[in-house]
């Protein structure tokens, strides 16, 4: 059994050699992370169904603690838009009790799969449902928002695509002018300063500092400005959810039924697993951009006691988040500790200026949502898909359309599933067997009628086997070779097919020599007891080795039944 891991959070490392210039670098990405995570922790909250202080105490504790005790050295933690469609499902049909239940064991599961190293297995998770179910779950975004973005008049907005879809419609007749104006304006202003701002900090020195400002920021300060000075009739935070506490709650356990509890195992593992993708993701992005390697499985343990603890203090899931952390990296962060001022510059901001979040509109939210929703999703793949073949895009438009319809949980079960067959389709299509002639080995001149000799390619599994089945219907007279030189691996149904294959000749007086046998396939024919079916007589290095053997008794006219009954 493989040892656990050790549990060393990258702060450890990163504090050796820290000095004053590495701790003004720092403190200065984190209020520059501060400061672009304020309104994006609020936006997901209530997108997500949640109040806005619900993504701010997110932030602040599971921000903090992600970059206390995680495995990488920049990576900031939070909520993420990736969880608002997963968030909403689970507070619609089951309530926020057992929202915090799923959202603690989520953290469970993390941990669990930071402890059993699975931290490097999700980077095998296809790409093609990454972007799949990525690309789905920032239309399902998108189309969250459309209500407060044209303030149409919706009690209870479903969660499923059809019943959303179906309400926006016949609430069309309630769009509200001024919110529609004043949420294009706001996205107007995000677009303009997203493309604007680096080509103004370049071309003017002076207005550098001004780049690093997002424009969501802009955004929001401009429209709660316009919105408080014309007095305009458009819902805010504070006329939807009223004020914003100024402090963090206390410790508070939920009241719950374990019989609702044991439904909430299937989306918890669907945090879980979306959280682990997410900040894994987001890990290997930063990774490219410090020229540094991320702990995978410190990373996954300290999500998980984020995720466990965030929910009782009234938080939600939480992730690494790819663009609060680029924007981490490029104001200058050396370590973990840009991520816990980060953290402490909103619990500043939420102790100091809560009363002045109610007058936020919903519209401008909505419009950054919008924004977050489009840089979320890789379109470009779709334009893309005809370079690629069949299976990949059979595989991302299902998961993609599944997610968007259905459910997250069902589309990466099925692009999960549909990657592993045309898996097992390719590599057992590249699995093959080579009849060896007497042009590529001379020593076999004059024996082809009573030996074969077969040279195998590739994985001997379960996708494969008809291979073995192929070389039982056309057995030679006397002998038979087989090379696993080639082979990569067997597992048990290959080695239970070479059995069979033993037991096929020997009922045929064939006399079967194996050669070229590497670590993995010698090691489960040996367990598997195909090794001593053999016979060490019958077992050789190389191919050479075995003709030679073969033909020694083919030229001795030695009988093959005699020498297998003895």
């Amino acid at each position: 059994m493989p040892a656990l891991p050790e549990f060393r959070p990258r702060l450890l490392e990163s504090l050796r050699g820290y000095n004053r210039q590495r701790l003004a670098g720092d403190v200065g990405a984190g209020l520059t992370v501060g400061v672009v995570a304020l309104p994006l922790a609020m936006a997901f909250a209530i997108a997500s169904g949640l109040k806005p202080e619900a993504g701010l105490f997110t932030a602040i504790i599971a921000g903090f603690l992600i970059s206390a005790l995680g495995g990488s050295r920049v990576q900031i933690g939070g909520p993420a838009g990736a969880f608002i469609v997963i968030v909403y499902g689970i507070v619609e049909r089951y309530g926020l009790a057992n929202l915090i239940i799923a959202t603690a064991m989520s953290g469970v599961l993390l941990f669990a799969m930071g402890v059993f190293k699975l931290g490097t297995l999700i980077r095998f998770i296809p790409i093609a449902v990454v972007i799949g179910f990525t690309n789905g779950i920032a239309v399902l975004i998108a189309l969250s928002q459309v209500k407060d973005f044209l303030g149409l008049q919706v009690s209870n907005l479903p969660a499923n695509f059809f019943g959303m879809v179906s309400a926006l419609m016949q609430a069309l007749p309630t769009l509200h002018l001024p919110t529609t104006l004043l949420a294009l304006g706001s996205l107007g202003i995000i677009v303009a300063w997203q493309l604007g701002a680096p080509r103004l900090g370049r071309s003017r020195p002076w207005a550098a500092p001004l780049a690093l400002v997002p424009g969501s920021v802009i955004a929001l300060v401009v429209a709660t400005f316009i919105v408080s000075f014309w007095k305009l009739p458009v819902e805010t935070i504070g006329s939807r959810f009223g004020s914003i506490p100024s402090s963090l709650p206390a410790f508070e356990w939920p009241a719950f039924s374990w019989d609702t509890v044991r439904f909430l195992l299937i989306p918890a593992s669907t945090l879980a697993l979306l959280g682990a993708i997410e900040s894994l993701l987001c890990a290997r992005v930063a990774d490219g951009m410090i020229d540094d390697r991320h702990d995978p499985n410190q990373e996954l343990m300290a999500q998980g006691i984020a995720n466990f603890v965030t929910p009782f203090f009234g938080g939600m899931p939480a992730t690494g988040t790819i663009a609060r952390t680029v924007t981490n990296v490029k104001s200058g962060s050396t370590s973990p500790v840009s991520g816990m001022v980060h953290a402490l510059t909103l619990l500043l901001a939420m102790l100091l200026a809560a009363p002045l979040a109610q007058d936020i509109p919903l519209a401008a939210m909505a419009a950054i949502l919008m924004f977050v929703a489009w840089n979320m999703g890789e379109w470009r793949e779709f334009a893309n898909l005809r370079q690629y073949r069949l299976p990949y895009r059979a595989t991302l438009l299902s998961v993609f359309f599944l997610t968007v319809v259905f459910d997250l949980t069902v589309a990466v079960e099925v692009g999960l599933f549909a990657a592993c067959i045309t898996f097992i389709y390719r590599i057992s299509s590249l699995t093959r067997s080579e009849k060896m002639t007497a042009n590529e080995y001379p020593e076999l001149a004059g024996l082809e009628s009573k030996l074969a000799a077969y040279r195998l390619h590739g994985a001997l599994f379960f996708g494969a086997v008809k291979l073995i089945e192929a070389i039982e219907d056309q057995l030679p007279q006397r002998q038979l070779i087989l090379d696993f030189k080639n082979v990569l691996y067997i597992d048990s149904s290959g080695a239970d097919t070479v059995m069979d294959l033993l037991k096929t000749c020997r009922k045929a007086h064939v006399r079967v020599i194996a050669c070229g046998m590497s670590h993995q396939p010698q090691d489960i024919l040996a367990r598997s007891g195909v090794v001593e079916a053999l016979t060490p007589t019958n077992i050789c290095q190389t191919l050479p080795q075995a003709i030679a053997l073969a033909g020694l008794e083919l030229q001795g006219d030695e009988s093959p039944k005699q020498d297998q009954e003895n």
